[in-house]
Parts: C-alpha cells; structure tokens; sequence
C-alpha cells in the first residue's frame, strides 16, 4: 500500500512563499542542494505524525499543492494510473539522491506525484 510522504506547494515566487510558511508555522525551510530552485520544509520533530514539504516555483498556471505518494515502482505505479483513467503530467526524472519522480493527474485533474526511493539515484 502506497502512502502520503511528502507535499508539493507551487509558488510564483518561491522565496516569499518560504518565509510566509517560515512566519505562520515556525517551519524549517531550507534551499535544496540538487538542481533548480526547491525548498524542503520540516513541518515537524522526527517521530510526530505529519509528512515534510516542499516549494517549487510554478511550472503551470493552475498548478498549486500536489501529494507525494511513495511507490514501489513508478513506471508500474504509472502505467496504472494511465489504465485506471488518469494521466501522466510529467515523465520520470531523476531525483539525485532521492529517487525517481512522476507527475501524475488524476480523472478530476489534480496533479499527484509518485516517488520511488533511491538514495543511488544519479
């Protein structure tokens, strides 16, 4: 069974975004090492209920908070949505460090992602 991990927000400017999140809920907001412009919240002590997040600048005009879901494979976890109606936004992408990445629309057109964990990914 695949799980909510981790949270997307889109922003037209990322910076503003991370200090209103940093103001209103005293979150840990840091710039990600790996390419582009990405912020990785901490919304929480470790072993509290909650996931962590994140801030991307705005790909599309629509686009606004996506989940993360954890999958075992995204290729499979993708050709899935495709057959049960939804969409591939999205092809894979290398997440180095992390895992690799797809971005997913469901029969409603909300944006989701899949992530399978690899901490080899390069």
């Amino acid at each position: 069974m695949s799980r909510a991990v981790h949270f997307d927000l889109s922003a037209d400017d990322p910076r503003r975004a991370v200090e209103f999140y940093r103001n209103v809920f005293g979150w840990r907001i840091d710039r990600w090492a790996g390419p582009g412009e990405y912020w990785l919240m901490t919304t929480g002590d470790a072993g509290q209920p909650g996931i962590t997040g994140g801030i991307a600048k705005r790909v599309s005009p629509g686009d606004s908070t996506a989940v993360v879901y954890d999958v075992a494979s995204v290729d499979a976890a993708a050709a899935r949505v495709v057959a049960c109606g939804g969409s591939v936004r999205e092809p894979k992408q290398t997440l180095p460090g992390v895992g690799f990445l797809v971005a997913c629309r469901d029969t409603e057109g909300n944006t989701f992602c899949l992530l399978q964990p690899d901490a080899n990914a390069a």
